[in-house]
Order: structure tokens, then C-alpha cells, then sequence
């Protein structure tokens, strides 16, 4: 199979998924204090000193899984029907991630009526266009396939 934009696409993907436990997902302040949601856990902010309050070790897991599950299926470009079905598996987990990570971060102490939403949030909708981006460069591969298959 060829392998073309798809391992962009992919790639991509398992990095956007990855940001998650750089960038934050939710921010709320009261005072001097801060509270931010990343995917290994809640953290309170004190000026400029970040520490973890709360971790979430099963989110931090589901995430690495999902950004490696995307990451692996690049290498997986010999069979491609397989490589559709690990693509929709990602988007049904990234769904799920992206679920979990909205019930986590109900837990900001402050409430999500005073939280800002921060990129952290919408990345998963990100990842998601990655995969469906990547899913339409495999059916164009089979296309390109099929059709050099009928001129021999």
C-alpha cells in the first residue's frame, strides 16, 4: 500500500492527543490562587509555583494509549482494512477521552460557571479531524490501487 498524507495525518494526531499533558484543559482563579486541569491531573497554581493536588494516574493512562494507538497504526500501512478499523477504534476512544476529561474537570474547586476553557479541551475534536482526515487519504490510496489494478 502506498503510503502518502495518511502518516501526516496520523502523526499529527498522536501529537495533538499528546499536548494534553502540556497544555490545560480548564483554568479557574479565585484571588492569588488557580486552579488547571492537565490529563495527569488538577494542579493549584500560587503565583508562578505549579503543584499537583489531585492526580488521575487512569486518565493519564488512556491517554498515552489513544496517542500511541494513533502512533502505531502508521506503521500498520500494509494492511489497510485493519488500518480503518484502528483508525474508528481511535475516534470512538478519543470520544471517550474527550468525555472523561470533561467529568474530571467538574472537580476544579471552583465550579465551571468561574472556569475558563482553555485549547486543552477542544484538541480532542482536533485529534478526531485528524483521524477522519487520515481515514479519507486511506480510501484514495485504495482508489489509486484499484485503479492501477484494472490497467494490467
Amino acid at each position: 500500500m502506498i503510503q502518502r498524507i495518511q502518516t501526516i495525518w496520523l502523526l499529527l494526531a498522536a501529537m495533538t492527543i499528546s499536548l494534553l499533558f502540556f497544555l490545560p484543559m480548564v483554568t479557574a482563579t479565585s484571588g492569588t490562587t488557580g486552579h488547571e486541569i492537565y490529563a495527569t491531573g488538577l494542579y493549584q497554581k500560587i503565583g508562578s509555583q505549579s503543584t499537583q493536588v489531585e492526580s488521575n494516574m487512569p486518565l493519564t493512562v488512556m491517554t498515552i494509549a489513544v496517542a500511541l494507538m494513533v502512533l502505531i497504526n502508521i506503521f500498520n500501512f500494509r494492511k489497510r482494512e485493519a488500518q480503518k478499523k484502528i483508525i474508528i477504534a481511535s475516534i470512538v476512544f478519543i470520544i471517550a477521552l474527550s468525555f472523561w476529561c470533561s467529568r474530571f474537570a467538574q472537580k476544579i474547586p471552583e465550579g465551571l460557571e468561574n472556569a475558563d476553557y482553555k485549547a486543552g479541551m477542544f484538541l480532542p475534536v482536533v485529534a478526531i479531524f485528524f483521524c477522519i482526515l487520515a481515514l479519507r487519504g486511506i480510501r484514495n490510496d485504495e482508489k489509486l490501487l484499484r485503479s492501477a489494478d484494472r490497467l494490467r
